[in-house]
């Protein structure tokens, strides 16, 4: 997004007509009906965050009610369709059988601005009552930037696993360097140290570990990452580094991260510690077992497996 940032705090009204916005752009019309997403991520600055936070609860209240009377007024007939002289382009517009489900989270990208709004939508028939359980179809993105509005499909991904989310953050980008087609990879590269399998917006992956040290995240612009994910910004550009021990081989991971990693469910100690507003590495380390899933802010999940254990 290269539009200039919102000098204004976003206020709760806009929020409630940017997701509007968001369904209405994000309806996939089938035979017989037309699906409107039914799960949205709202992420905003941390200040307008903090600023919302006690109302949080109304806003989705009304934001539910919002999408109900915009279904509404989509779905009602023109005076033309109502005395036959012309025919519904489109089938009805129906409510999701499960609700709304509308999340408002703290945007965690380094570079965002009071009054953003980063809206991702799923297009998804839910399976289960969990939170982004369900067949995934499509999902939409939309950002307001400024006063300036910017949307974009996302391509179909594949169902969640055991984690609730697996929404994506960002167009689809050219795979991870080492990262190769399942098909192509049955056994580690004689010179790889390990190999790690993934899913994420791009679909199913493998990444092979040729370096003593990678960084893995969702990169950007002025983030190198070795290992880059296509997914939600609660997953950090530069999430967490994975070094192995030369003398050893044992592997160690530094969490870097805002929302935390975890390994086999067990939080990894954070290396970052902030000092007077400065952010600070404290060099601090966990070890990784041979095998091991490694859980990024509980979105995406990683299966690690060294060279050694394979």
């Amino acid at each position: 997004m290269d539009s200039p940032g919102a000098t204004t705090p976003a206020t709760a009204r806009e929020i409630i007509l940017e997701i509007v916005r968001n369904m209405r752009e994000g309806l996939e019309p089938l035979h017989y009906s037309t699906l409107a997403p039914a799960i949205y991520h709202v992420y905003l600055h941390a200040d307008d965050m903090e600023r919302l936070a006690g109302i949080v609860p109304r806003i989705v209240e009304e934001a539910s009610r919002a999408l109900d009377a915009e279904i509404e007024s989509l779905n009602r007939a023109s005076i033309a369709e109502r005395l036959k002289i012309a025919r519904r382009a489109e089938p009805k517009i129906e409510r999701p059988e499960g609700g709304w489900r509308i999340a408002i989270l703290e945007n965690t990208d380094d570079h965002v601005e009071p009054g953003e709004i980063a809206i991702y939508s799923e297009l998804a028939m839910p399976a289960k009552p969990d939170f982004g359980a369900g067949s995934m179809t499509k999902r939409i993105a939309t950002r307001r930037l400024g006063g300036t509005r910017t949307s974009y499909d996302k391509a179909p991904a594949p169902p969640p696993e055991a984690h609730t989310d697996a929404s994506a953050a960002a167009p689809p980008a050219a795979p991870a360097a080492g990262a190769v087609p399942p098909a192509a990879v049955t056994a580690p590269d004689p010179g790889a140290f390990a190999v790690i399998e993934y899913d994420d917006a791009g679909g199913h992956k493998r990444f092979q570990m040729i370096k003593e040290q990678i960084v893995v995240g969702r990169g950007g612009r002025d983030y190198w990452t070795d290992l880059k994910l296509e997914t939600l910004p609660d997953v950090s550009r530069e999430h967490f580094r994975l070094r192995r021990d030369s003398a050893s081989g044992q592997f160690f991971l530094k969490d870097l991260s805002r929302l935390g990693t975890t390994i086999n469910g067990e939080k990894a100690p954070s290396s970052i510690e902030f000092v007077d507003g400065e952010k600070r590495d404290r060099n601090v380390e966990a070890p990784v077992p041979e095998k091991a899933r490694i859980g990024l802010a509980n979105v995406v999940f990683l299966e690690f497996r060294s060279a050694s254990n394979s």
